[in-house]
């Protein structure tokens, strides 16, 4: 039977076959990672071949008494079993012990979204003589909530590979799993961005590609994209807290609000399932009922 170093080393293979197929995020693979090195640490000197699903059920248990979340734990029961069925398959492991093990249900929180008069004040231009900078944020932001891009799809975007077509209104991203999708560019974006794209030479060191570029001249950091836009909100007076995947939920938001059109917005976020998408459909219901206590006679409390 197999010890800690020989799981160790095992997991350490497991990781590097999903960096190379499944080309998952770096993220994601630091909580692969800690999730297997937490697995290892709960077998204490026990091999992993011995993990059985009353153990393991145990294991959650723990962790969950500890306060790890539904959600945290779903994640960790998730590499786990994802590290045995490799096992099962390339190392000649009998059998799956996690096959039958869920993890608690968390409660789903529905994404925050700017109403419709908060996203225009947001995006309100600074005024005539703006910076580079000030020129790059508008872009930026318009880009985002125009397309319901992601910010990694955001800052990854470069020049002159086509993907970025304002003549054509539409931008070509690659998302989570390595899907690519063409979405469409409004109007204020376009102008936003060839504003920006006329200025870019300013800030940008000769033989950068990236679209958007930070003070050095380099491809900007998404960190600094949501510190911009954190700043960007707060000197337009809005008082919540503004980040740049709020600009995404915004985007469907109002599209599936106008529209009512679900397929068309999960084709545009590129979510693999309708049912991710659904959740919009939660926020549109808000938005409407908080309508109907407002204006409707029998509604409003006396």
């Amino acid at each position: 039977m197999r010890g800690r170093s020989d799981g160790a080393a095992l997991a350490g293979e497991y990781l590097e076959a999903l960096r190379h197929q499944r080309r998952l995020s770096p993220a994601t693979l630091r909580n692969y990672r800690h999730a297997l090195e937490l697995l290892l640490g709960l077998l204490e000197k026990s091999s992993f071949e011995s993990l059985d699903a009353t153990q393991a059920r145990r294991f959650l248990a723990a962790l969950h008494a500890k306060g790890l979340s539904p959600r945290t734990l779903a994640l960790t029961l998730s590499a786990w079993r994802g590290w045995y069925r490799w096992l099962a398959r390339h190392r000649g492991l009998k059998a799956n012990p996690l096959l039958g093990l869920r993890a608690p249900k968390a409660a789903r929180p529905l994404p925050k979204a700017l109403s419709v008069e908060s996203a225009q004040r947001l995006l309100q231009a600074e005024g005539k003589n703006d910076s580079s900078a000030a020129i790059r944020d508008a872009a930026m932001f318009e880009l985002l909530y125009s397309s319901g891009l992601r910010l990694g799809e955001l800052v990854a975007l470069d020049l002159g590979d086509g993907r970025l077509d304002l003549e054509a209104g539409e931008v070509t991203v690659t998302g989570k799993g390595s899907k690519t999708r063409t979405v469409p560019i409004g109007a204020r974006a376009r102008e936003a961005l060839a504003a920006w794209l006329a200025t870019r030479k300013s800030l940008s060191k000769p033989g950068e590609k990236a679209v958007f570029v930070g003070a050095r001249g380099r491809r900007i950091a998404p960190a600094v994209v949501g510190a911009r836009l954190a700043a960007w909100a707060k000197r337009r007076g809005l008082n919540e807290r503004v980040h740049p995947h709020m600009l995404r939920h915004s985007f469907a938001t109002h599209v599936l609000q106008s529209s009512q059109d679900l397929r068309a917005v999960q084709e545009m976020l590129g979510h693999s399932s309708i049912s991710t998408t659904q959740v919009y459909t939660h926020l549109d219901y808000q938005a409407l009922a908080k309508v109907y206590d407002a204006a409707h006679p029998r509604a409003r409390k006396k």
